[in-house]
This record gives structure tokens, C-alpha cells and sequence, in this order.
């Protein structure tokens, strides 16, 4: 009896697969030891157990890479040696419970247990024909049901184990390419995010820049106005340093540094652009303002100033209306004379960046004007 107490305290540490040769080296020594010890009359069992431990053996070892071959070859070596069990000093048991566990721990997924319980009742059933054949006891048959059921155990318990750590490990996988794909997103959102940076500051600041240069260029050539196209000069100087205060505003931003609050940055930029194109800009405020983050902030300052970029390129000297309304969230929207064009990577940039705060743009043709609303509505 401690010899099979020994052996069970063996069998549940050994896994199968590449991992478990450890433990199939420790389970065949623990065999052989058993095995030593017998003392059959007849040469006939010696036979049959050594048959028995070749191919327990073979099927331990084939059990990674052809589980179904294995499976039949330990359920042979279980069931011959269970019908020999009953022979007086054969230690056949030791072969039945390695190989039942060995099945036991086999992973056949789309079969579950019913190879499992298929090789117990084949074991079982020749437990009963070794106690006829022999002439044991009820008590030893008994006892050897409750040494398998136990072995069986252990193997099933192994097995759920090892189902369960390679779970883990799939699991594992899929949780590291699932993070590379959000690294990757989150890769392409920055890059999208700094283009739309550039084209906020640089667009609007380049495009107005470019306009009075041509301008003091043509008055230049045309009317040799050279007070005049000083003036112009002197304003793209202004423009300049505007844009370099925006570049410098957007990368505060960016950094989640304090940015200026919505309603004094709407009213200067209304302002600007009165006075770099000479053209009527009317803004209202309505609702009571209040603070918002600093992206929502941005987003918004971004659409009023591409809109105001587009009513100078597409619509020049026509007066525009600019609205700030608090109201269920804030809403910014820039009217002009005449319709504008809506084409242009500018607009689509704006729906990004306000996608990215929750927030909506439209833009398009209203009467005879264009209208471009941008849009944050509170949650």
C-alpha cells in the first residue's frame, strides 16, 4: 500500500506535452521499481508485463503529437494489465494506474470524458475478469476500482490544469496583439492629429500671408504703390507673428497647458481677420460661458478659423456673421455671403478633431450664404 502512495504522489505533478518529460521519467522509474518487486509463477506474466510497460512507454511518449494513437495504446496496456491484475504477486496495478492516468490527462477537446469514461469501464470490466480468473475477493475488486478512480482523478485535474494554462497562454497572445493594434491606432491617430495641427496653424496663418504678399506684389507691378504695399508688407510681418503665436498656442495645447478661454480667443480671431481682409465680421455671444477643456476649446477654434479662411479664399470682401451660443453645450458657427466652397482637407480635418471631443461639424450651402457649425453638446 505505500508503494501506491508513492506512485500517487508522482502522477498528479507530471504533465504531459514538452514540458512533462521530468515527471514521465519519475512515473516509468516509479513503474519499473514496482515491477522489480514481482514474483509471478509463470514466465507467461512476465511477458505480458513487460509488453505492457513497452507500450505504456510508447503511448506516454506519442501523447503530444498523436493523442489518438496513444489514447488506444494506453487503453490497451490498462485494460491487459487490469485482467492480470489478480495474479498473486504480479504488481500488474501499476501499469493499469500510470496508464488510466496517462488517459485521464489526455486533451482529445472535441470528445471531452467519454474516452475517459470509455477506459474505465474497459478497466473496470476487466478487474472483473481478473477476479474470476483468480479467485480474489470482492474487497480486492473494490479496491482496485477506488486506486483507479483516484488516479483518474488526479489525471483529470491535471488536465483541466494544463486546458487552463494554455488558455492562459492563447490568452496571453491574444492580449499582446491586441495591444500592438492599439499602439499601431494609436500611432496613426497622432500622426493624424499633428497634420491636422499643422493645417490649423499653417494653413490659416501661410494662406492669409500669401493673399497680402500678392496683394503688395500687384501694387507694386500695377500702380508702383509702394505706400501701399508697405502697408502690406506690415501686415504680413503681423501675420506672421500671429502665426508663430498660434503654433505656439496649439503645441500648449498639446501639452495640456492653460489655453485662452473660448470667448476672448473667438474675438480675437473675429478681429484678425477684419482687419487682414477688410472685411465686416459681426460676432454674438450668447448663453451664459462656461469652462471647457482644453481640447473641446481647440476643436472648436480650429472650425471658426478654417471657416474665416475659407470665406477669404472663396468669398473675399463678403461680410461674415459669427455666432458663439452656450447653450445644451456650445456651439460656434461662422456665416458668410456667398457660397463657399467645402471641399479641401481643412473641413475634413475639423470633423476629426471634433469627433476626438464628441463633438459634430456641418457645413454647406443655407439660401444664398454658407454656413459652417461646429458643434460640442453636453453629455
Amino acid at each position: 500500500m505505500s508503494l501506491l502512495t508513492r506512485l500517487a504522489a508522482v502522477l498528479p505533478s507530471r504533465p504531459h506535452g514538452e514540458s512533462g518529460w521530468v515527471g514521465r521519467v519519475l512515473t516509468a522509474g516509479v513503474a519499473v521499481a514496482v515491477l522489480a518487486t514481482a514474483r509471478p509463477a509463470d514466465a507467461w506474466v512476465w511477458v505480458a508485463l513487460c509488453t505492457g510497460f513497452v507500450v505504456f512507454a510508447i503511448g506516454s511518449v506519442l501523447m503530444a503529437e498523436r493523442p489518438y494513437l496513444a489514447l488506444v495504446l494506453l487503453t490497451a496496456v490498462a485494460t491487459g494489465s487490469a485482467v492480470i491484475a489478480g495474479y498473486p504477486q504480479s504488481n500488474a496495478l501499476v501499469l493499469v494506474l500510470v496508464a488510466i492516468t496517462d488517459v485521464a490527462v489526455l486533451d482529445l477537446r472535441r470528445h471531452g470524458n467519454r474516452p475517459i469514461i470509455a477506459a474505465g469501464v474497459c478497466v473496470a470490466a476487466a478487474y472483473a475478469v481478473s477476479a474470476w480468473l483468480f479467485d480474489q475477493s470482492d474487497t480486492w475488486y473494490f479496491t482496485q476500482l477506488l486506486w483507479t478512480a483516484v488516479l483518474v482523478a488526479f489525471g483529470l485535474n491535471r488536465r483541466q490544469y494544463e486546458v487552463q494554462a494554455r488558455q492562459t497562454e492563447q490568452l496571453l497572445e491574444q492580449t499582446r496583439l491586441a495591444q500592438s493594434e492599439h499602439a499601431r491606432a494609436a500611432a496613426l491617430e497622432e500622426r493624424g492629429r499633428i497634420a491636422r495641427d499643422l493645417h490649423d496653424v499653417l494653413a490659416h496663418s501661410l494662406g492669409a500671408l500669401s493673399v497680402q504678399l500678392e496683394v503688395a506684389e500687384a501694387l507694386l507691378e500695377e500702380r508702383a504703390d509702394k505706400a501701399g504695399a508697405l502697408e502690406r508688407v506690415r501686415r504680413s510681418r503681423k501675420l506672421a507673428v500671429q502665426g508663430l503665436a498660434e503654433a505656439r498656442n496649439a503645441v500648449a495645447a498639446l501639452r495640456a497647458d492653460v489655453v485662452p478661454d473660448l470667448p476672448e480667443a473667438i474675438a480675437a480671431l473675429a478681429e484678425q481677420h477684419e482687419t487682414d481682409h477688410s472685411t465686416p465680421v459681426r460676432l454674438t455671444v450668447t448663453g451664459a460661458a462656461v469652462k471647457l477643456e482644453s481640447g473641446v476649446t481647440v476643436a472648436l477654434l480650429g472650425a471658426a478659423r478654417e471657416a474665416l479662411t475659407n470665406a477669404a479664399k472663396h468669398a473675399p470682401g463678403q461680410a461674415v456673421e459669427m455666432q458663439l451660443a452656450y447653450q445644451n453645450g456650445v456651439r460656434v458657427s461662422v456665416r458668410n455671403k456667398g457660397v463657399t466652397d467645402g471641399a479641401g482637407f481643412g473641413l475634413a480635418g475639423m470633423r476629426e478633431r471634433l469627433a476626438l471631443v464628441d463633438g459634430t461639424l456641418t457645413a454647406g450651402p443655407d439660401g444664398d450664404d454658407w454656413l459652417v457649425v461646429a458643434e460640442v453638446r453636453d453629455e
